[in-house]
């Protein structure tokens, strides 16, 4: 097979060169389509490996190769004239292995030679001959800026990363929060029952001190948002689903009638639970993903079956007359895919357009665009300012200034069908305009690799 052609060749002599190596790794990664994060963990790998290997009037070649392919790559191969030194130089890199998915380091004769590489997602755009071509003209216009610019731009790497913790350790603290006030009904539930119902009240403080472990738990793991996942979601939704089967036995008529007051509580720790147990639900979901544990089932997706299916059980939620609802009439061309899968992103998507749609239209459409196919859901609703449109896929966060219309929104619709469109092999993006609409888009490949 024939090594492609490099996107970009420097040559490092002086420790200065190390700041220009950084940025231009940086560059380079962005323009092949790598996130921000991406670039960072490559631009900072790249930037230790040239400091180990710029050592005085010595000079080192520096290349980046793009690899296409099903599994795209770019590769960043570093030589430098040290000669026996590439089993130590391998020991100083090993921190910088984890920020790359390949690093390797040998001797070939002429000298140490250190190759890396790291995969590019999904979403990037495919790396044909032409793109190639403008990406190597765009990086020969490209003029670095000086090690101080390095540096701030490195400053701000630094702030963006401990803001992104600090968000993170404060949506855990505003879900701890709400755990705590549904304990708080569920403890007032049980100060309220009569002595008659004592029986059903030592089950209610058996599920209250099994809520509060789970509590303790969660405060445990402020520190780490995967650990909270997996210990709360599975341990927690039977529980919940027996809070709300006990609140839905004390308020039906064949049982002893409750006064007044107690019929208002009941019906508050019900609609707590119900709350709960959609919050635990969309956990669950989202901690399966992550972990890897969903294996989509490829089979032959019937379009117009599904988007019966859609159009038939969300009509019922979009009920503003101001609001069109429109599923439209899909072409039947094959497409082989999961198809539960499929219908959960879709339903997602659906949902969320109408949870922020006041007026106007909600639409699903679907076109083939080469060998893949396209999901267009678009509304009319809020909209989304352009520095929000990244954040939106994050857990738990929504827009500042723009509640749900309808329903109570956990964060974690969006996210979940990110990752889901993920494991089907293909990418969600979005655009929006706040007070225009927005309209999201599902590209899959017509036959999944």
């Amino acid at each position: 097979m024939t090594t492609p052609e490099p996107l970009l060749r420097v040559r490092l002599r002086v420790e200065q060169d190390i700041f220009t190596a950084r940025q231009l790794g940086r560059e380079v990664a962005r323009a092949v389509g790598m996130e921000k994060q991406d670039q960072t963990r490559l631009a900072t790998a790249l930037s230790e490996v040239c400091r180990l290997l710029v050592q005085a009037d010595r000079e080192t070649d520096v290349a980046f190769v793009a690899s296409p392919g099903a599994k795209p790559t770019l590769r960043v191969e570093m030589v430098a004239p040290l000669h026996d030194e590439h089993e130590r130089l391998a020991e100083q890199l090993t921190q910088v292995g984890r920020l790359v998915d390949m690093l390797e380091v040998r001797d070939d004769g002429t000298g140490t030679v250190v190759r890396m590489s790291r995969r590019l997602p999904a979403s990037a755009p495919p790396l044909t001959s032409d793109r190639m071509d403008e990406i190597r003209a765009g990086l020969a216009d490209h003029v670095p800026g000086t090690p101080l610019d390095e540096l701030g731009v490195q400053n701000q790497q630094l702030i963006a990363a401990l803001d992104e913790v600090r968000a993170q350790r404060d949506d855990l603290a505003r879900l701890n929060a709400e755990l705590e006030e549904t304990n708080r009904g569920v403890m007032a539930l049980y100060h309220q029952l009569s002595e008659e119902l004592e029986e059903t009240n030592r089950g209610v403080v058996a599920l209250y001190a099994e809520l509060d472990e789970k509590s303790v738990q969660l405060r445990a793991a402020s520190e780490a948002k995967s650990r909270f996942l997996a210990n709360v979601s599975h341990e927690l939704r039977a529980p919940v689903t027996a809070i709300i089967g006990l609140a839905r036995l004390l308020a039906d008529s064949s049982s002893d009638r409750l006064t007044g007051e107690q019929e208002r509580q009941v019906d508050l720790i019900r609609g707590s639970a119900t709350d709960l147990l959609s919050l635990v639900n969309d956990l669950l979901d989202l901690a399966k993903a992550e972990a890897g544990r969903i294996e989509p089932a490829d089979s032959d997706v019937d379009l117009r079956a599904v988007f019966a299916q859609l159009r038939g059980t969300l009509r019922p939620l979009a009920t503003r007359p101001e609001v069109e609802f429109v599923v439209e009439e899909p072409e039947p061309r094959p497409l082989r895919s999961d198809e539960v899968l499929l219908a959960q992103v879709l339903r997602n998507l659906l949902t969320n357009a109408i949870k922020f749609t006041a007026e106007g239209s909600i639409r699903l459409s679907v076109r083939w665009v080469d060998d893949d196919v396209e999901f267009t859901v678009a509304d009319t609703g809020v909209g989304i300012p352009a520095d929000q449109q990244d954040r939106i896929f994050e857990e738990f966060y929504q827009v500042p200034g723009s509640p749900p219309l309808s329903g109570k929104g956990t964060g974690l619709g969006l996210p979940y069908a990110r990752r889901l469109v993920g494991i089907l092999g293909g990418a969600l993006r979005v655009s929006s305009e706040p007070g225009r609409g927005s309209t999201f888009t599902v590209r899959l490949p017509t036959v999944r690799p």
